[in-house]
C-alpha cells in the first residue's frame, strides 16, 4: 500500500471517496448515530442511549404494548417530540448530494424519522418500519398517523380507530415484531447486488439488519464503515473511519464530487 504524508483520517477519506467514485451500484446502511446530530437520542450508547434509562423490553416490546399500550405511548412522547423538532444535519445531506450524483442505488435505514427523506433522499428502504402509518390493533385498518400526533402530543391522549375503537399501533418494529417483509426484501435486494456498502452511524448490533452489510461484502462488494465506536464487522473492512459522521461524510462526499 502507498504511504501518505496526509493525516490518517484524511487518507481515509480520500480512500472511501474513490471506493466510492469507483463503485457502479453503490448502497447505504445507517442507524441511530447519523441521527444523534439532529438531536434525536439513540438507544445503546453507554450513558446516554434510551435503553439506559427503560427496560425496551417493558415499554417497547410487542408484548408489553398488546397489554399496557399506554406504557410505551407515555415512553414514545418525549422521543416523538425530539423527532418531530429535528431537521436533517450535515451527513443526511452529504449521503443525499452522492446519491443524487449516482453513486447510490439505495439507503437502507434503521431509523423511523424521515430524515433522509428530508434531506432529499430517495429509495429509502425502511426497515424498522415508519411513523407515517399506524394500524389499528382490532381491524387492521391504516390511518395516517398524522390526524392523531395533534392530540396525542398535547394531551398524551392515546390514538383510537374511528372505526372500531381500537388502539392504533404506529407502523414501527417493537421487540418480538417481525420487520416488514416489502422492506426487508428490498434490503436483502440492496445487499446482494451493491458492489459498494457504506455503514454510518450504526453499531452493527442489532440482528437481522447487522448481517446485511457482510452479506455485501461475501457477494465482492468494497465496505466502509463510518461510526464512533467498533464494529464486528472492522476486521473486514476496506476503510474504517472512526468520527463524527456529521464531519467526515460531507468530507467524503467533498473528495467524491470534486472534479
Amino acid at each position: 500500500m502507498l504511504m501518505s504524508s496526509a493525516d490518517p483520517l484524511t487518507f481515509q477519506i480520500e480512500q472511501a471517496a474513490a471506493l466510492i467514485r469507483q463503485a457502479r451500484r453503490g448502497g447505504v446502511l445507517t442507524g441511530a448515530g447519523i441521527s444523534t446530530p439532529s438531536g434525536i437520542p439513540d438507544f445503546r450508547s453507554p450513558h446516554s442511549g434510551l435503553w439506559q434509562q427503560h427496560d425496551p423490553l417493558e415499554v417497547a416490546s410487542l408484548s408489553a404494548f398488546r397489554h399496557h399500550p399506554e406504557h410505551f405511548f407515555t415512553w414514545v412522547r418525549p422521543l416523538l417530540e425530539s423527532i418531530l423538532a429535528a431537521e436533517p444535519n450535515a451527513a443526511h445531506r452529504a449521503i443525499a448530494q452522492m446519491q443524487h450524483a449516482g453513486h447510490f442505488a439505495g439507503i437502507i435505514t434503521q431509523n423511523i424519522d424521515g430524515l433522509h427523506q428530508k434531506a432529499g433522499s430517495t429509495e429509502v428502504i425502511e426497515v424498522h418500519g415508519s411513523l407515517t402509518t399506524a394500524t389499528c390493533t382490532q381491524c387492521y385498518r391504516v390511518y395516517e398517523s398524522a390526524q392523531f400526533l395533534p392530540d396525542f402530543m398535547e394531551k398524551g391522549t392515546l390514538p383510537r380507530c374511528p372505526h372500531c375503537g381500537g388502539v392504533l399501533k404506529p407502523d414501527v418494529v417493537l421487540f418480538g415484531e417481525q420487520l416488514p417483509w416489502q422492506a426487508w426484501e428490498a434490503a436483502e435486494r440492496l445487499a446482494r447486488e451493491c458492489d459498494l456498502c457504506l455503514v454510518a452511524g450504526s453499531s452493527l448490533a442489532v440482528m437481522p439488519v447487522a448481517r446485511l452489510p457482510i452479506e455485501a461484502a461475501r457477494q465482492g462488494a468494497a465496505l466502509i464503515i463510518v461510526n464512533q465506536t467498533p464494529t464486528y464487522l472492522d476486521e473486514r473492512a476496506d476503510v474504517v473511519l472512526r468520527g463524527d459522521v456529521a464531519e467526515v461524510l460531507p468530507r467524503i462526499t467533498e473528495k467524491v464530487l470534486t472534479p
